[in-house]
């Protein structure tokens, strides 16, 4: 498969999109750690734009994940009507720009340039946590209050475990047998958790963005959310797929510099303080709690197994997906103490 030239692929998707402003540059301002894109665009006589690039997995998906974002975004209630930032549309339709050459495709969507105001310490002190845990509660009501107005999504965590079941049966999947085999007594789990609770009909779907960290939102002087970038993991889902990155963010550890997805900061003491006044404001039942665990180890199935090599770069995925066989998945099970949470929300 011949390199794509990503710079070329946004300068045809702009002309698509508009072609009476001429690009003055382009510059890359990913992250570096996941595969997919982020440009910086600058123009001679316009304001600049951000275009999101991606040349990994299903157009369709892609495009839904992105209609869904942008009906987000310009339909949270205050105060998070500015939180997100706005894609550029073209006749009242999110613009999706298509590239097709032979076996190479890649998709782009433009969005406005969002402020950002004040980053959260690397390390995060118990009033941060508090109000943390009190912001994520408001968000999620508010990603709640306006779920019914979204599209529908056609993919569910449910549904991405049987992709991952079906791979399993393939030659192509990249794994010993005895790991196969691991994976496989991994998804037949989750799959019976998930339905012991009615997952697909009991739990709400809201928008998630599943992957939060200290670098990528931030908030204003009273800690309260500001705004929002990278939509790399979005999908609707259980409000519990959220929990995860969060864990992580309060962690006592604090924000990482080298990625590694051990399940402890979901036991960490800092992490229930957390979850206490998240409960406080957009109570969790028994079951959402029981799901926590349940979220952690999709992740761990669908985003660092599944789709690891594509969402991170080779020496991250590699490092990862040993992680997963090694450490992740065997901890499941005995590092998850489902009583300790539900005692300490008083459930």
């Amino acid at each position: 498969m011949q390199t794509l030239d990503y710079f070329q692929i946004i300068r045809q998707a702009w002309e698509e999109f508009d072609d009476r402003h001429e690009i003055k540059g382009i510059f890359d301002v990913s992250a570096h750690v996941s595969t997919n894109h982020v440009y910086k665009i600058s123009f001679f006589e316009r304001q600049p734009v951000f275009a999101k690039l991606s040349d990994y997995g299903n157009f369709e998906h892609f495009k839904e994940d992105h209609v869904i974002i942008n009906n987000l975004a310009n339909n949270l209630e205050a105060p998070y009507e500015n939180f997100l930032a706005k894609s550029l549309v073209k006749r009242n339709d999110l613009f999706v720009y298509r590239y097709y050459e032979q076996k190479n495709c890649a998709w782009v969507v433009f969005y406005n340039p969002i402020k950002i105001k004040h980053r959260m310490p690397r390390r995060l002190e118990g009033k941060h946590i508090r109000k943390l845990g009190r912001e994520l509660a408001r968000f999620h009501k508010a990603c709640s209050n306006v779920s019914n107005q979204l599209p529908r999504a056609s993919k569910t965590v449910v549904t991405d475990i049987h992709r991952l079941m079906k791979n399993l049966r393939t030659e192509k999947f990249c794994a010993t047998q005895e790991q196969k085999d691991l994976l496989m007594r991994q998804c037949d789990e989750f799959l019976h958790q998930a339905d012991k609770v009615n997952y697909s009909t009991e739990i709400e779907s809201i928008p998630v963005f599943v992957d939060w960290n200290i670098g990528n939102f931030s908030v204003g002087g009273d800690g309260k959310f500001y705004s929002r970038w990278d939509y790399d993991w979005f999908r609707a889902s259980s409000r519990v797929m959220d929990f995860y990155f969060f864990s992580r963010v309060v962690s006592d550890v604090g924000d990482r510099t080298v990625f590694s997805y051990l399940i402890d900061p979901l036991m960490e003491d800092r992490f229930i303080m957390f979850l206490k006044e998240y409960h406080r404001i957009f109570p969790l039942n028994e079951a959402e709690v029981r799901l926590i665990k349940e979220a952690y180890r999709f992740f761990i199935l669908n985003y660092v197994v599944k789709d690891g090599t594509h969402f991170f770069l080779p020496s991250y995925a590699r490092k990862l997906q040993k992680e997963a066989y090694d450490l992740y998945i065997p901890a499941i099970e005995t590092n998850y103490n489902v009583d300790k949470i539900l005692k300490a929300l008083k459930i």
